[in-house]
């Protein structure tokens, strides 16, 4: 190896020796945990509460009737997906090795005050609480500690994704929510310009038409899982233009829009809850009649 490769690996050497130093004075350790350890034990399904305090912000998520709801730091429906895999993760995080035991080592590995604490209840009970800092060496893991305990472990997983999440991504963004079997019939309503999708035994039919059945996969596939790219939470103070509205088996959808905006507003006869999608989801859903019966 050349000079300059030599003094590479020398430096290399130093840095890591370094580390080891830092990891392993009073009070810390790496070893491995105990077969099956998990940072947090409780049922899963009894749980009705998790509170996530994060740098920024404090979310909190309670479970109200069958409905999970956000209540803080406002109060709006919830993503139930999301919730139940944050409460399904949580008790499933296995832990591989005891990092460091030093209270003063908490910072390195952002299980202090500036990770993202999770309080999980039962009937106002707290059943479990810990901390979720940095990813790990490999970025596939994550350095955990229980609230109330010093012990600093590192557990696989990339957790950040289950509980780091802002208020907004526990926020439920669908706008319209049901299978494609369910669908039966779509009216499209285009200022004074209508037609009809509708489900006739085995075949979909526009305006009595056969439908190009790979449109009729693809508008349906979009139509039934709808969601949101933003919410609207104050009041509008002038509703855009019209460009369509899609009547869902009796349920409206009104898409308006500003000339020149790349957003489109979306108004349902569902919920007072306004929304916003981006104008390529609008286009998954505001066919044309010609885009149903071409290529029959």
């Amino acid at each position: 190896m050349t000079r300059t490769t030599w003094i590479l690996v020398a430096i290399l050497l130093v840095l890591a020796g370094a580390v080891v130093l830092v990891l392993q004075q009073p009070g810390d350790q790496s070893v491995s945990s105990q077969d099956g350890d998990v940072l947090a034990a409780y049922d899963s399904a009894a749980i009705d509460r998790m509170d996530i305090i994060t740098r920024t912000e404090t979310i909190s998520l309670q479970k109200e009737g069958s409905v999970w709801m956000l209540t803080a730091p406002l109060r709006a429906p919830a993503d139930p997906r999301s919730v139940h895999s944050a409460i399904g993760q949580g008790k499933s995080i296995r832990l591989s090795s005891l990092i460091s035991s030093n209270p003063e080592k908490q910072g390195l590995f952002q299980v202090d005050s500036s990770g993202t604490l999770v309080r999980i209840y039962e009937r106002g009970t707290e059943r479990a609480a810990f901390r979720i800092g940095k990813p790990g060496p490999a970025y596939t893991d994550t350095y955990v500690r229980r609230e109330g305990d010093a012990g600093v472990y590192l557990a696989a997983g990339m957790l950040a994704q289950f509980f780091g999440k802002p208020s907004r991504d526990w926020r439920d963004k669908a706008i319209f929510s049901s299978t494609p079997e369910a669908i039966r019939s779509v009216r499209f309503h285009y200022g004074d310009t209508s037609f009809t999708l509708q489900a006739q035994d085995s075949l979909w039919l526009v305006d009595g038409v056969p439908a190009a059945e790979h449109t009729v996969r693809s508008f349906l596939s979009s139509l039934s899982a709808f969601q949101a790219d933003e919410f609207v939470d104050t009041a509008l103070t002038g509703i855009p233009p019209l460009v369509g509205v899609l009547d869902v088996d009796g349920t409206q959808l009104g898409f308006h829009r500003v000339p020149g905006d790349n957003m489109i507003t979306v108004i349902t006869s569902r919920t007072t809850q306004v929304y916003r999608i981006y104008s390529w989801r609008a286009d998954q859903l505001l066919k044309r009649k010609t885009d149903f019966v071409s290529g029959q």
